[in-house]
């Protein structure tokens, strides 16, 4: 079988994949130094646009045109630019085998890559009701979304099973947004969670109430304290029905499944330490192996802000860290010294015409300020957290970018608070004075 060389292998390719490959370039990466080895068929494209405007009824978003990095105002690295700066892309590629000693990957066809430094960037799976061995769940027309096929799949769905019901099983991220786009494709939805209110991670019974009462008025129906617990299909193998714990029985036509991921970490095991779930990095993402890097969901980094080590899942993380690790690479091998990693957690989501921010950490206490009412066109509203007496973490809905960057400074500054009641009357503009 084939051996490749290359001075750096990045194995996944995610957003974090094409963030690194666009600041090697800015370092002066020489061509055929640099491989990204993905088991997906293209460039590494921005995958929030999935759950979202790739699954628009109309004016929807197609590749090119969300490949990275426009997610975050960058130039569009199309695979011709990898192409133009020497960087090798070996896509439809699943490496099965990683050998840390020997620094080499083994691909599934048996292909050896070489390499003196390592970036790890790959990503998360979705945890699937077949894993718990849920009855049914092997039924057509149950699916989930990570890539662009699982995406793919889902638009032929909804095209197949026409104006028809869907169920939504979970009540976080993805589960609100595909709630969303499936409404919006004309579906009866239904959403179906255990918890007492949706996005329980992050939102609090507040924050939650405003969103549930939002979906309700647009016609999404939620159920909530009770879980699916097995699946019946019709005579061709599609589902048609989803059972509850709780004995109710669900028509659906389509069941779209988000209860969260697991970081793809397998391959690596008993070679690298891990902590929380994750590989543990330092501030500049090396791992316990000082040629290997560790990025995005699979990282567990220190935290500078909080003190404490912690695993992140979300775009924006994945983006930073993969350019905090090339420059630390980079930096190593000049013998130049760069800061360590300083991140301020940063969540975001977008539906139907929603739009929230939430920035730092959510532990204390909390206020809400501002109205909350779900039938008030564009309702602008918001929480901050309360800890040790000082602004730890605040949220907005339908934030300008100004106001946006307000809560952001408030969460990275962490100001005193006197009084909470005081806070609750100044709502925004507290944020807006700091």
């Amino acid at each position: 079988m084939a051996e490749k060389s290359f001075k750096y292998v990045i194995v996944g390719g995610g957003v974090a994949a094409g963030y690194a490959a666009r600041e090697f370039a800015r370092q002066g990466v020489k061509p055929g130094e640099l491989a990204i080895i993905s088991k997906e068929a293209v460039a590494p494209y921005e995958r929030p646009a999935l759950s979202k405007a790739y699954l628009f009824p109309e004016g929807f978003a197609r590749l090119p045109g969300f490949h990275v990095c426009v997610g975050s105002g960058g130039e569009r690295l199309l695979p011709e630019w990898y192409k133009e700066n020497g960087i090798e892309l070996i896509l439809g590629t699943e490496i099965v085998k990683a050998d840390l000693a020997g620094k080499a990957l083994i691909s599934a066809a048996g292909d050896a890559f070489k390499y003196q430094t390592l970036i790890i960037a790959t990503g998360s799976s979705v945890i699937r009701l077949t894993d718990f061995g849920v009855q049914g769940a092997d039924a057509g027309n149950i699916l989930y979304l990570r890539d662009i096929d699982d995406a793919d799949k889902l638009i032929n769905a909804i095209k197949a099973k026409k104006n028809g019901k869907c169920v939504i099983v979970g009540g976080g991220y993805i589960g609100l947004e595909l709630s969303a786009v499936m409404k919006m494709n004309n579906f009866d939805v239904t959403m179906v969670y255990p918890e007492p209110w949706c996005m329980p991670r992050l939102f609090t019974a507040g924050l939650a109430a405003f969103y549930e009462g939002y979906y309700a008025n647009k016609g999404i129906n939620i159920i909530k304290g009770t879980v699916a617990t097995g699946f019946t299909a019709d005579a061709t193998g599609d589902v048609k029905e989803v059972k509850l714990k709780d004995g109710r029985v669900l028509e659906s036509d389509i069941v779209v499944v988000g209860v969260g991921g697991r970081p793809l970490i397998t391959l690596f095991k008993g070679q690298l330490e891990e902590e929380k779930g994750g590989i543990k990095t330092d501030g500049f993402f090396k791992t316990s192996n000082p040629d290997v890097y560790a990025v995005g969901d699979v990282a567990t980094f220190p935290l500078k802000l909080y003190n404490e080590i912690r695993r992140v899942e979300h775009v924006d993380h994945a983006r930073k860290s993969a350019e905090q690790a090339v420059k630390a690479i980079k930096a190593s091998e000049e013998g130049k010294f760069i800061e360590e990693y300083d991140y301020l957690p940063y969540f975001y989501s977008r539906s139907f015409d929603l739009s929230w921010q939430f920035y730092g950490d959510n532990v204390g206490e909390t206020i809400l300020f501002g109205d909350n009412n779900p039938v008030v066109p564009k309702a602008k509203f918001g929480t901050y957290w309360i800890k040790d007496g000082k602004v730890v973490g605040a949220f907005l809905e339908n934030g300008t970018p100004e106001e946006n960057k307000a809560i952001a400074k408030v969460a990275r500054v962490q100001p005193p608070v006197e009084s909470l009641e005081q806070l609750k009357a100044e709502g925004l503009a507290f944020a807006s004075k700091i």
